[in-house]
């Protein structure tokens, strides 16, 4: 098993920077993949960011240039910098980490980004 905890949530105005961070404990050799996936209010969860244990980053289209997901193995921390933060980046943001053989999903208890205009 692989345990989650999210900090790093809270409200900010439009052009703001928060920083979210995910410790990871437990099994964290059986995972390859982490990220960070958000889901506004009434909307379906979505992925925002993911980071591979060999560094390897991708980004949903929306936050391109604007976010940077990040990770320090010695702590089994992978962080998210969120800069120019928009009213539609308002959500609640889930730490999410990948099983590497058989694809299993954990997922964090969220933390709430409220971006005020």
């Amino acid at each position: 098993q692989v345990r989650l905890v999210e900090s790093g949530g809270g409200l900010v105005q439009a052009r703001g920077s928060l920083r979210l961070s995910c410790a990871a404990s437990g099994s964290i050799l059986s995972i390859n993949v982490m990220g960070w996936y958000r889901q506004a209010p009434g909307k379906q969860r979505e992925v925002v960011a993911t980071i591979t244990n060999g560094g390897v980053t991708d980004y949903t289209d929306s936050v391109k240039g604007r976010f940077t997901i990040s990770r320090d193995n010695a702590k089994n921390t992978v962080y998210l910098e969120m800069n120019s933060l928009k009213s539609e980046d308002t959500g609640v943001y889930y730490c999410w980490a990948r099983r590497r053989y058989d694809y299993a999903a954990y997922w964090g208890q969220g933390t709430p980004v409220t971006v005020s205009s």
